[in-house]
């Protein structure tokens, strides 16, 4: 969930340090700090923003450095919590947390070692300066700690006396960057793009040496090995604001091209094959009786969307799991299961986990379903598929949300031609539908001026109710977690049925109940459903299909999308509720893109 760069190189690299901060800054923080060897350890530290550590930073030379924003798991966020930590002259920044850290650090108080800090973090930094005492150098002393480390870690260490950095990982990602003047490592590759696009992703327990000249990678076994070079497809300009106000914002309007990304390879083909999914996916999918989707937050959501899909179109029983729940409960395994794990990070700590623990149990037919092509979950898994949507850098996803939903719609006609339930014209129906979605989204985007007004009218709201039904269920509860993310307005979702079962007892005028009345066979109930809510003295607030028939009065505002989009409605419905949130953020006064509390890559359970 935090940031990590670190550099070996000939030139300067605290700009390097301080700008990949900046573009890790999405992944959320409330620390940041950097230490360098210039030629003894300096170290600045910093509560608050990269902006802050920068003015501190400014002056300062060095050609050995790491640099850190924490996400606050063990201790309030402080200038004495932040990374780096220190032990002697040595300095080190972890991402993860370490399980076993009491029980090391009650060893370490024997010894003498002093902590200054309420973190999990300086136990890493004296046991490497402890097992320096029988350690030949930097390189062997960190392969060693580590090896006592249980948990999740990335991490980047530097010493005085020693020409290089160390990093590892275990359970998180990093990244190592190939430059001309010297090589560098991060947590993503969107902070190193300044200086490289040449990357090797680390696997599981590799600990790596970066010098000015080389570097060399040892694996679990503690080997040496090579990993393959990657030439980064990512544009610089892709995690650039440009004229947008925010990050959100800007990727809200990414959507239409993020979904014409994802369908390209269907853009001339007249069937729904496996190989969507990878080269081994028609012999993996062949014997799959039923689907099981792990997910967490907004993947949850989709993934409950699309239970609809694989039921009503391939008739398959689907089920979806919360990943934190998933990996902790006694389940009953099935080996003809499809379990499919959705992701925007692929690096999610619970998913990943939970795919490890359905493969433990003999469930080896996985697929990911995932925006980054070297993530943990993609290579965990065997069948993938990316959903192109581009770096997301706002906290509350957009776009990946939309892409996935479209991938899953992909997965849902693709099982339902392999068992024999798709007709030649629902195919060809399906696949057009597929290809003019990103126009019909576009259209949706032109709602934008009437949800500005609406907006307004949220400025004094403390709750909010979120109302759907059928496959639009889903998308109320991804709307009511948009709202509750940038907004801190507090907002639930209900099945519009359930009103009467006890949510209608908070219904009154200011608690807006906001709904998704697609024309699909449930909008009668909806109707009577959103009577109930007027008869209460609620304030409603509808998103209609333009032949809905609902029609506005005192208390029911309706906005009405431009068409009817059946089955596939919920990638359109679920765009005004993003925007809904968005705007009643700014009327607020909200951070929109780095919700308080909050990170976009959740790397820790």
């Amino acid at each position: 969930m935090c940031g990590i760069v670190a550099a070996a190189a000939s030139r300067n690299i605290v700009p390097v340090l301080v700008e990949g901060l900046r573009k890790l800054e999405y992944r959320g923080y409330d620390s940041a700090g950097l230490a360098v060897l210039n030629p003894m350890l300096t170290r600045l530290r910093s509560v608050g923003r990269v902006a802050e550590l920068a003015v501190q930073a400014e002056g300062q030379k060095a050609q050995l450095g790491v640099a850190h924003t924490r996400w606050a798991t063990h201790g309030v966020p402080s200038e004495r919590n932040a990374h780096p930590h220190i032990s002697g002259g040595l300095a080190v920044v972890h991402n993860g947390i370490i399980e076993n850290y009491a029980e090391i650090k009650q060893e370490l108080l024997a010894a003498g070692y002093v902590f200054s800090s309420d973190t999990d973090t300086e136990v890493i930094a004296h046991l490497i300066q402890e097992t320096l005492k029988s350690s030949p150098g930097l390189f062997e002393a960190v392969q060693r700690a580590t090896r006592r480390l249980i948990g999740a870690y990335a991490i980047a260490v530097l010493r005085e006396g020693e020409e290089c950095v160390v990093v590892a990982r275990h359970g998180a990602p990093l990244l190592l960057g190939i430059g001309e003047d010297g090589h560098y490592a991060a947590s993503d590759a969107s902070a190193l793009l300044q200086v490289t696009r040449r990357m090797v992703y680390l696997e599981e327990g590799d600990v790596a040496e970066l010098g000015r000249d080389g570097y060399k990678i040892v694996g679990a076994g503690g080997t040496a090995v090579t990993r393959e070079v990657h030439e980064s497809t990512l544009s610089a300009d892709a995690v650039e604001l440009g004229d947008y106000a925010h990050y959100m914002q800007k990727e809200i309007f990414e959507q239409p091209q993020a979904l014409a990304a994802t369908l390209e390879m269907i853009g001339g083909a007249q069937t729904f094959s496996a190989n969507l999914f990878g080269a081994s996916a028609p012999e993996v999918l062949a014997g799959v009786k039923s689907v099981l989707i792990i997910a967490c937050g907004t993947s949850y959501h989709a993934g409950l969307v699309a239970r609809y899909w694989i039921e009503q179109l391939a008739a398959l029983s689907c089920s979806v799991e919360v990943a934190s729940e998933y990996r902790y409960r006694v389940s009953v395994p099935n080996p003809d299961q499809l379990v499919v794990a959705i992701s925007q990070s692929g690096e999610t700590a619970d998913t990943l986990a939970s795919i490890k623990h359905a493969k433990s149990l003999g469930m080896h037919k996985t697929l990911a379903l995932c925006n980054v092509p070297e993530s943990a979950i993609v290579r965990e898994c065997a069948l993938r598929f990316l959903t192109r949507a581009g770096p997301e850098i706002g906290v509350a996803s957009t776009k990946a949300f939309t892409t996935q939903l479209a991938a899953l719609f992909l997965l849902a006609a693709t099982l339902a031609k392999q068992n024999g339930k798709l007709s030649a014209d629902q195919e060809a129906a399906h696949l057009a539908s597929l290809r003019h979605l990103p126009i019909a989204l576009q259209k949706v985007l032109a709602l934008e001026p009437g949800i500005v007004t609406w907006a307004q009218r949220f400025a004094d709201k403390q709750h909010a109710l979120f109302l759907g039904r059928g496959h639009h269920y889903p998308i109320a509860l991804e709307g009511a977690l948009k709202l509750k993310e940038i907004s801190y307005i507090h907002a639930e979702a209900y099945p519009a049925g359930e009103l009467k079962h006890g949510p209608l007892a908070l219904v009154d005028k200011d608690m807006p109940v906001i709904s998704v009345a697609p024309n699909d066979t449930l909008l009668e109930k909806l109707k009577s459903n959103l009577k109930e809510v007027a008869a209460r003295g609620g304030e409603l607030y509808v998103f209609a299909d333009a032949d809905s028939q609902v029609e506005e009065e005192p208390g029911l505002h309706i906005l009405r999308l431009p068409e009817h989009y059946g089955v596939l409605s919920p990638v359109l419905h679920v765009v005004p509720l993003q925007l809904l949130a968005y705007h009643a953020a700014l009327v607020k006064g909200t951070d929109v893109d780095k919700p308080r509390n909050l990170a976009k890559s959740v790397t820790v359970e």
